[in-house]
């Protein structure tokens, strides 16, 4: 009898759970021939081994699994594993934080949160020009937690960006009074990023980190706290703002958060000009240096 896993479209394709199988298979032979039994603490064998990499049965004995059962693994049989044994072969095989997910989603399991990988940890400089290539427009890159990470010139001359104030996009938000000041709706604003932030912290349901933000912010700002317990959900995507400014008036912008896969711990935020309001033009003035002049902070509103 022909099973889901093997069954094919008209056109004689695998079917998605074949294919997944068929990739899960490709993806542990792979790994396992980048390991030599040097790095994973065994004899290399000398002239007896006959193909580089370890053998099937040495991963299974250093992962802790019977050999039966990690043949069908790699054979990619349709079997059942568990995320302790997955993790188990990943460290065995040397995966980095990206290849164990995606042996999660081969393996048909919901994959772990994204972690940092130590060779990406040195990015920074390239997203501190990112951020900058954006002027004249603002930019600003925050941690999971909102926390301010860094900003260009355009985010402290727009939106009040700047040393001696809570470095927390979150908490700033209901306390700097530089930025109330310039949010042209402030309440209908706050309803979203609060909706936002909520649907960051769902993503990590354990993580203290969001749990220790929300009460600071919850100290300090009663209209947070009635916000908070409406458990409004919105993605962090894209946010139209209308921005009130001292020296250029009002400004019409679309905030958008961006990730990158490599650094799941940070989110860079973009601020767009809206189209036909004029926005762009001002904020390339700002960026001159006479509207540097006129627009130096703090200036309120």
């Amino acid at each position: 009898m022909t099973t889901a896993a093997h069954r094919t479209d008209d056109g004689g394709h695998l079917s998605t759970k074949e294919h997944r199988l068929a990739e899960l298979r490709e993806f542990l032979r792979s790994r396992r021939a980048r390991v030599t039994p040097g790095q994973a603490g065994l004899p290399d064998g000398g002239a007896r081994r006959r193909t580089p990499g370890l053998r099937r049965e040495e991963v299974a004995v250093l992962a802790g699994v019977g050999v039966s059962w990690y043949q069908w693994l790699e054979q990619g049989r349709d079997i059942t594993v568990s995320p302790q044994v997955l993790d188990s072969v990943g460290r065995v095989l040397r995966l980095s934080s990206s290849e164990r997910r995606h042996l999660y989603v081969l393996a048909g399991l919901n994959p772990p949160a994204p972690e940092v990988d130590p060779a990406n940890t040195d990015m920074c400089d390239g997203l501190r020009r990112l951020i900058d290539a954006w002027m004249p427009y603002p930019a600003h890159i925050m941690d999971a937690y909102w926390n301010t990470i860094q900003y260009n010139d355009a985010a402290a001359m727009v939106l009040g960006m700047r040393p001696g104030i809570v470095q927390n996009c979150l908490i700033a938000f209901f306390t700097d009074p530089v930025y109330r000041s310039r949010a042209h709706d402030w309440e209908q604003l706050a309803s979203q990023v609060v909706a936002q932030f909520r649907s960051a912290c769902s993503e990590r349901p354990e993580d203290d980190g969001f749990r220790e933000v929300v009460a600071k912010v919850r100290e300090v700002s009663p209209e947070f706290e009635e916000l908070w317990e409406r458990r409004d959900i919105a993605p962090g995507g894209q946010l139209a703002k209308d921005l009130t400014h001292p020296v250029v008036g009002l400004l019409h912008v679309e905030s958008t958060q961006l990730r990158v896969p490599a650094r799941p711990d940070l989110v860079i935020v973009l601020h767009t000009p809206r189209p036909d309001t004029g926005t762009a033009q001002k904020l390339e003035w700002l960026a001159t240096p006479e509207g540097r002049r006129g627009a130096m902070y703090p200036v309120t509103g």
